[in-house]
C-alpha cells in the first residue's frame, strides 16, 4: 500500500480535513488527518495494519516480542497491528506527564519492542514512549507508525517504518500565511485537553 492509498482511505473515512489547524506539536497546518474517524471502522482500521505489519515483518531482521503504543492515539493501531502480527499489545499511559506502564503491565529485561504509534509528525511522543521503555530495560528495535507527517525529517531515537509518509506544510503560529490567518484555528486532536 503506498501513500497515495493510504490517503484515499483517510478521504474514504472523511478523516483528511482541510481548515486551519492546530497541530498537537502546537503548530498550524492546512490538513489535518483525524485518524479517529478510521478507528471507529474496524474495515479500514484492520486494511491499515494489517499492510503496516506486512511492511514491518518485511523491514526487520528480528522479530519483536511484544509491541507498545503511547496512549491515546497508538492504542488502536498499536493493538490491530499487533493482532495481524501475532503479537501482544500493550500501552503507556501520561501519568505525571510522562508515559509510565501502568494497568499491570510490565516488560522483561532484553525484551524486543516495537513501538507502534499513529501518526508521527514531530516524533516527540514517540521519544517519549521510546524513552519510558528504555527505562524499563526493555529494548525498543524500531517504530512503526501509519502515516509520517514528517516525510522521514522525524528522529525518534531508532529506525522508523512508516506506511504512508507526506510532508504537509505546517507554519510557525506566529508566521502563518496569509490564507491561515483569515481562517479561525481549531484544535481537533487530543494532546493538552483536560
Amino acid at each position: 500500500m503506498n501513500t497515495d492509498e493510504v490517503l484515499d482511505i483517510f478521504r474514504e473515512a472523511g478523516a483528511l480535513l482541510e481548515g486551519h489547524f492546530i497541530l498537537s506539536s502546537g503548530r498550524r497546518s492546512s490538513i489535518f488527518l483525524q485518524k479517529a474517524l478510521i478507528f471507529k471502522n474496524p474495515v479500514l482500521t484492520s486494511k491499515l495494519c494489517s499492510a503496516l505489519a506486512n511492511k514491518i515483518m518485511n523491514s526487520l531482521d528480528t522479530k519483536p516480542d511484544i509491541i507498545v503504543a503511547p496512549a491515546m492515539g497508538g492504542v488502536i493501531p498499536g493493538y490491530e497491528t499487533a493482532r495481524h502480527m501475532g503479537l501482544e499489545s500493550i500501552f503507556v499511559e501520561r501519568e505525571g506527564g510522562e508515559f509510565k506502564l501502568r494497568r499491570g503491565f510490565t516488560l522483561q529485561k532484553d525484551q524486543k519492542v516495537l513501538m507502534v504509534e499513529d501518526i508521527v509528525t514531530t516524533g516527540l511522543s514517540s521519544r517519549e514512549c521510546i524513552d519510558s521503555m528504555n527505562k524499563t530495560g526493555a529494548t525498543v528495535i524500531a517504530g512503526a507508525c501509519l502515516f509520517d507527517r514528517s516525510n522521514g525529517e522525524a528522529d525518534i531515537g531508532v529506525p522508523l517504518i512508516s506506511l504512508a509518509a507526506r510532508k504537509f506544510p505546517d507554519h510557525d503560529p506566529n508566521e502563518l500565511p496569509e490564507e491561515l490567518l483569515k481562517i479561525p484555528a481549531i484544535k481537533p486532536g487530543s494532546r493538552g485537553l483536560q
